[in-house]
């Protein structure tokens, strides 16, 4: 087997220009590929673009291969019609690529759209943890507490454990929903989440 070479990682955020996340939002294109052995580190991703977060994204596959290897149904994955046609985008956003690159094909399917938000929802349909991840990764302008409580909430991943370990009693549990509900306010009023622009 070929050295791919040293992995990168991806985190949990994904970012993409806006005519890439616009045909990953429509369905014409179901996969990213990127230069080098990426790496994901979580299932469930964030896709962002513009600024902003306007999707959660479940990683269904990886694979690896050269950039010479990469083949129709890659290309169809992407959102293009021929390899050719692939390869010569690769090469217009990372400049030369050389055919023994390594890239890294990460196929997604869209779980979550957030330009479409549910109204009636406490939590607009989106899941509390992610309110929590979203809030904390962009240093929203919250309380030390109500920072504290959603970083805790993000490392412990339910908002029962969070009360439990923040408050002593599961039955605190309305001071994290709190700063939950502020959190969303704030990712909305910000233009954080929503449609592409």
């Amino acid at each position: 087997m070929l050295d791919l070479g040293k992995p990168r990682f991806l985190g949990r955020h994904v970012m993409m220009k806006k005519e890439y996340a616009e045909a990953l939002l429509t369905g014409r294109k179901r996969a990213t590929i990127r230069l080098g052995v990426v790496k994901p580190k979580a299932k469930e991703v964030l896709l962002h673009s513009g600024g902003k977060i306007v999707a959660k994204l479940v990683i269904r596959k990886v694979y690896h291969k050269r950039f010479r290897e990469l083949n129709k149904r890659d290309a169809k994955l992407d959102g293009y019609s021929t390899a050719r046609e692939l390869k010569k985008e690769l090469a217009k956003i990372y400049g030369r690529v050389s055919p023994d690159t390594p890239v890294t094909v990460i196929v997604f399917e869209v779980v979550q759209r957030f330009d479409k938000l549910e109204e009636e929802d406490k939590w607009r349909g989106l899941n509390p943890i992610d309110i929590a991840r979203m809030a904390v990764k962009r240093k929203l302008p919250l309380s030390e507490e109500e920072k504290k409580i959603l970083e805790t909430l993000v490392k412990t991943g339910s908002i029962r454990k969070t009360a439990y370990m923040l408050f002593g009693d599961v039955g605190k549990r309305h001071h994290v929903r709190r700063a939950l509900r502020r959190a969303l306010e704030l990712l909305i009023e910000q233009g954080v989440i929503g449609k592409l622009s």
